[in-house]
């Protein structure tokens, strides 16, 4: 297991909070997109009851424009 494996839903959207992230609207099937406040920058998250894969994780972080260790010292 990585770094990134076993964070929830929850854990990603209270640290995407941080990062200036806000729900904009709902998205295909059980994603959702957050934007950013200021850059407009949207990310698509996957709104599941299980835990993110680390790949899937990895994606949000990329397209969010956030570093891993930045994420995971939120």
């Amino acid at each position: 297991m990585g770094r990134l494996a076993g964070i929830s839903y929850r854990e990603v959207a209270r640290r995407l909070r941080t990062f200036g992230f806000a729900f904009d609207r709902p998205g295909p099937g059980s994603h959702e997109v957050w934007r950013h406040k200021q850059t407009g920058r949207k990310v698509t998250l996957p709104h599941h009851s299980r835990d993110l894969a680390e790949a899937t994780l990895r994606a949000v972080l990329r397209e969010a424009g956030i570093d891993v260790d930045d994420f995971l010292n939120a």
